[in-house]
């Protein structure tokens, strides 16, 4: 199983900070679950900008209709890319078949994003589109606590 980094207890959302799922870090620690983050494997520091999706969801970005924009309006799409086949990579390596993402975010979410504008759009996050678009089952974490 894949699970995104920040919810093991990995400080490595653009802000620096955690967000921790007491179930989610069971299954890291118990050795179920590989951890990956994103962005970071896409090449982008921590701390970094906000960033989020402009023109659609992670799937247009995909398509080439759409693409993240940090809070500086730099385009950051192909980090977001690159990290998205990296964490795709990872799961075919350790044989991931689902995954717990984090909801919200412009990497990980799972039926809601972060936009540029700073709001919250009803789409998967780039790297959630990708593994879903590989037949990897992607549910958020926040589905996850409450199942």
């Amino acid at each position: 199983m894949l699970v995104s980094a920040c919810l093991v207890g990995v400080p490595c959302r653009y802000d620096g900070q955690e967000r921790p799922s007491p179930g989610v870090r069971r299954l890291f620690e118990e050795g179920r679950a590989v951890a990956v983050c994103p962005e970071e494997l896409g090449g982008l520091g921590t701390p970094r900008p906000a960033a989020g999706l402009e023109g659609g969801g992670g799937a247009e970005v995909w398509q080439g209709r759409a693409r993240v924009l940090n809070r500086l309006g730099v385009d950051v799409t192909e980090a977001f890319q690159n990290g998205a086949r990296e964490a795709l990579r990872q799961a075919r390596e350790c044989g991931a078949r689902r995954a717990i993402l984090k909801q919200h975010s412009p990497s990980c979410g799972v039926g809601s994003a972060g936009s540029s504008a700073g709001t919250r759009i009803p789409a998967d996050g780039v790297t959630t589109a990708l593994l879903r678009s590989e037949g990897i089952q992607v549910i958020s974490d926040e589905e996850f606590e409450i199942s």
